[in-house]
């Protein structure tokens, strides 16, 4: 839809920046700290890039209040950060670290005295250790129980100062990754493990919510998800198709749950047929129901392409210019390994011809960031709130000290016209976290995959002073809050 001229962002839009506790704080002991998965997992020889951890990071847990004069200066409206669970209860239930919680009501002072709105994540993939080898981690409901225990402890001592909560980043990622890819904790390879897992989590939500409702009634919740929208490669109604079906496995198999208390038919009977899908207990449902979010949270880098299932195309080459056929391996698979990639009789991904590629090789698309805001939006009928955008990169320092990032400047400033165009088109928005404000460590990539405004100056085996350095996008983004985007057209 073409607008002669874009409408302006609301007077009370939270332009901001967003972090993980994991990827920043460091102290990974210190003052009584548990450990949690993620302490555990990047000690696994292979799993992280040159080894990388956590135990340091980039010291933010010593060093918050030079952190939040950085974004103080930079004129930040709001600032996402997630609390560690292991941090607040070191054994993920039980006994409360009061050191813990003086940190983060420490750091929330510190961003309102700033007038700085803090953005509280309470779950950011960093499950305590003991959760996960008492009970098998997300795999057993009682850990339902100690979220919840977790989930008072930190309303009760900040309900009253954090008005936006989010309750889960990116449920469809770290589930997927954790027990279907062992590319995170828990380092599971089993599908079906996945969805019975992710079904507990979506309870865990739904509990999150209700007991919300009841000790911050005046505030704002909601989960953050990875969303991208789904194309399909031609205008052919096989390819269409697999778009749809792409959408509901990869989208609404989550957001429906948020947002309507209930799973979308089409993919819930796929993985029952395969024998996968999530064990649903009476009462459940139910449950599902009474927790509808006050927003959504919407991460957005890219989204995807897909062409029509290898099952039914047998063709010797199909639109994606890969070779498939009757004698396909897939095909030859016996069934139950089949049953662990439930989405190959639904669609095939295939790369999109018209988009390009970071160095990481995921796809540049600020038209789609616009799609998938219309497409949310109208389908749930709730604000969004865009909790993570932005790009990874190796960034250099010049020989007279400054990091001339102006290829992220190009992908915000490209990202955040499009979600402009958005809000013209009628799109509820709350605000707008760039990911991120410091660099920080990569989950698998170490520290030179860095999205920050500030330069933090380590490498991977050297630590370093870690100096802040402001990027020459800090002063654009800077730029860009004081006059409220209005340069943006």
């Amino acid at each position: 839809m073409y607008h002669d001229k874009l409408e302006s962002f609301p007077e009370t839009f939270l332009w901001g920046a967003a972090s993980a506790a994991y990827q920043i704080e460091g102290a990974y002991e210190a003052d009584g700290k548990g450990l949690s998965v993620w302490d555990n997992f990047t000690k696994i020889p292979g799993k992280t890039f040159e080894g990388t951890n956590g135990d340091v990071a980039i010291d933010h847990y010593n060093r918050y209040k030079e952190d939040v004069k950085l974004m103080a200066e930079m004129g930040l409206k709001a600032y996402r950060f997630s609390v560690s669970w292991s941090r607040i209860l070191p054994d993920g239930e039980g006994k409360v670290n009061s050191k813990g919680l003086d940190f983060y009501e420490d750091l929330v002072d510190e961003l309102i005295s700033n007038d700085i709105e803090p953005v509280l994540t309470l779950y950011h993939w960093d499950l305590p250790l003991a959760l996960q080898e008492k009970y098998n981690g997300w795999e057993s409901r009682e850990v339902i129980k100690a979220f919840s225990q977790y989930c008072q402890v930190l309303y009760e001592r900040l309900g009253r100062k954090v008005t936006y909560w989010v309750t889960f980043n990116e449920q469809n990622v770290f589930t997927s990754m954790g027990y279907r890819w062992a590319a995170h904790p828990p380092n599971v390879t089993d599908t079906k493990r996945l969805f019975e897992a992710n079904h507990i989590i979506n309870l865990a939500n739904a509990e999150a919510i209700k007991l919300f409702r009841t000790m911050v009634p005046q505030g704002k919740i909601g989960p953050s998800f990875g969303y991208g929208p789904v194309y399909p490669l031609t205008s052919s109604p096989e390819d269409i198709l697999a778009a749809e079906n792409a959408n509901d496995f990869n989208n609404t198999w989550w957001l429906d749950v948020y947002c309507k208390g209930k799973y979308p038919v089409t993919t819930f009977r796929q993985l029952e047929r395969k024998g996968i899908a999530p064990t649903i207990k009476a009462g459940d449902l139910e449950l599902l129901k009474e927790a509808k979010p006050d927003f959504l949270g919407i991460n957005y880098y890219h989204g995807g392409t897909v062409a029509q299932n290898k099952m039914e195309n047998k063709a010797t080459e199909t639109k994606t210019g890969k070779n498939f056929s009757a004698t396909d391996p897939y095909l030859m698979q016996p069934k139950e390994e089949q049953s662990k990639s439930p989405e190959v009789p639904m669609f095939q991904s295939t790369e999109n011809p018209y988009l390009e590629k970071t160095e990481w090789g995921w796809e540049i698309d600020p038209v789609g960031f616009r799609v998938a805001l219309r497409q949310v939006y109208a389908r749930y009928d709730l604000p969004l709130f865009i909790t993570e955008n932005g790009l990874g990169a190796k960034d250099v320092v010049t020989n007279d000290g400054t990091i001339e990032d102006n290829y992220r400047i190009d992908y915000l400033n490209q990202h955040i016209t499009e979600m402009k165009k958005a809000v013209t088109d009628g799109v509820e928005l709350i605000g707008y976290c760039a990911w991120s404000f410091t660099d920080l460590l990569s989950w698998l990539n170490g520290y030179r995959k860095r999205y920050g405004f500030v330069y933090v100056d380590r490498t991977e085996q050297d630590e370093k002073e870690m100096k802040r350095i402001p990027k020459k996008s800090y002063y654009w983004y800077r730029d860009l809050i004081s006059n409220n985007g209005e340069n943006i057209n």
